[in-house]
């Protein structure tokens, strides 16, 4: 079920369109949904969140349907409000934090995703150790290696926990200083980086699998992707680029899971280009793109940020006046600033193929934009000089003067500029 509060200013986003999306949480995982009901409340019940007569209700149901076992709250419950409706029940209550934890548990593949989800799963049990535990009073014996004479289960269980939580935290802190030098590796080498970023289910995957050639998971599926990918790609232009796929976003993300995830989505404040998938066809697209915006805000990705901004307007097959659409796209592009709130528009399909290239070009021309066209003088002797110009810049001209100088035209970013001048004095 999906619970809507009155007055919470969600205006963006319809309380169908909520049910609807926490229906395909649910086909995610493989559970088979019987009934989904949008809720209205005038204030959330501190007990139960919703009213006695709904929690009756729904207990009636319960009773007469012997095979339903559990019940999704699409919000987040209170320790207490979550014992509860259990107890009111008699069956199994996730809320929406839960499921879509339990979705990145069945998700994760590679170690790293694995050491994610078992942080934000820690972190969030931990937070339900304050007040939910019935056990509270209960004492362990005085024996044992864990706990001291007449420790009590509540404080045993939250030492075991943060023991755990701050060894997966170092073992992340690990991957995040690996991953800091493979970036310092790919700054060193000419290779820039494009990010795709997005609501999840909005195609990422998809457009991925069409720029790289690559056969990647890309089923209609909410989270289909946990575990970042990155693939060298050829630009039109015949330079090299890195392209990086991202979990997906979502509304009201648990901030256990942007934490726990910081270390993958900082590849994203690294990127040269940042391409924010959008699929232009859902009915809530507006809504999608502020959460995705509110969640890369929340990283650190701002008005201010280095990298260009480009919306990849997505899935305009399944668009009555896709025509229309592209044209508007195109009109955009060319007054858009490229920044969070004013990005560079295309529209594409990834499934198709259609306007794919021309993104390919956008990110193209505006990787080139962002090097600026220098010329060097070198004595014959720096042929080291020259190699270092060719590996990490665009060379225009190359031209050979008297006395066998050579003098090369060539385009670079501002940060490889320092490093030339600081290496080749």
């Amino acid at each position: 079920m999906h619970c809507e509060l009155s007055g919470t200013g969600r205006s963006l986003r319809t309380a169908e369109g909520a049910l609807e999306e926490a229906m395909s949480l649910t086909r995610a995982i493989g559970i088979v949904a019987v009934r989904g009901e949008v809720v209205n409340l005038h204030e959330a019940r501190p007990a139960t969140f919703l009213g006695q007569g709904k929690v009756a209700e729904f207990g009636q149901w319960l009773e007469a349907e012997d095979d339903v076992k559990l019940v999704i709250v699409n919000t987040q419950l209170s320790p207490v409000q979550h014992r509860n409706l259990e107890r009111a029940w008699k069956a199994k209550v996730l809320d929406r934090t839960q499921l879509i934890l339990e979705i990145f548990g069945e998700r994760a593949s590679t170690k790293e995703g694995t050491l994610q989800v078992a942080l934000a799963h820690l972190t969030f049990q931990r937070s339900r150790l304050v007040r939910s535990w019935t056990h509270l009073e209960r004492q362990r014996g005085g024996a044992g290696f864990l706990g001291g004479p007449g420790e009590r289960q509540i404080e045993s269980d939250r030492r075991i926990l943060a023991e755990k939580i701050d060894r997966l935290k170092k073992e992340l802190e690990e991957v995040r200083r690996t991953r800091t030098l493979q970036r310092r590796k790919r700054k060193r080498a000419p290779s820039p980086v494009i990010a795709l970023v997005g609501y999840t289910n909005a195609g990422k995957s998809t457009l991925f699998k069409r720029l790289t050639g690559e056969e990647t998971f890309a089923e209609d599926l909410l989270f289909a992707t946990l575990d970042p990918l990155m693939r060298q790609i050829e630009l039109p232009s015949g330079a090299d680029a890195i392209l990086s796929d991202t979990v997906g976003f979502i509304s009201d993300l648990p901030t256990t899971l942007v934490a726990a995830f910081r270390a993958t989505l900082e590849e994203v404040l690294e990127a040269d280009i940042v391409v924010h998938v959008r699929d232009i066809s859902h009915p809530e697209t507006d809504a999608q793109r502020k959460d995705v915006l509110d969640v890369l805000a929340e990283l650190g990705l701002t008005e201010e940020s280095d990298a260009v901004f480009i919306e990849a307007w997505n899935k305009i097959d399944a668009v009555e006046g896709s025509t229309d659409l592209r044209a508007s796209a195109k009109a955009r592009a060319e007054i858009a600033e490229g920044t969070p709130k004013d990005p560079l528009p295309v529209a594409i399909s990834a499934v198709s193929g259609e306007g794919v290239e021309e993104l390919a070009q956008l990110i193209d021309q505006e990787l080139t934009a962002l090097r600026e066209e220098h010329t060097f003088t070198l004595r014959p002797e720096a042929g080291e000089a020259a190699a270092w110009l060719y590996r990490h810049g665009d060379v225009i001209a190359d031209e050979s003067g008297e006395g066998g100088a050579r003098t090369i035209r060539v385009r670079l970013e501002a940060r490889d500029v320092g490093r030339f001048e600081k290496e080749f004095a």
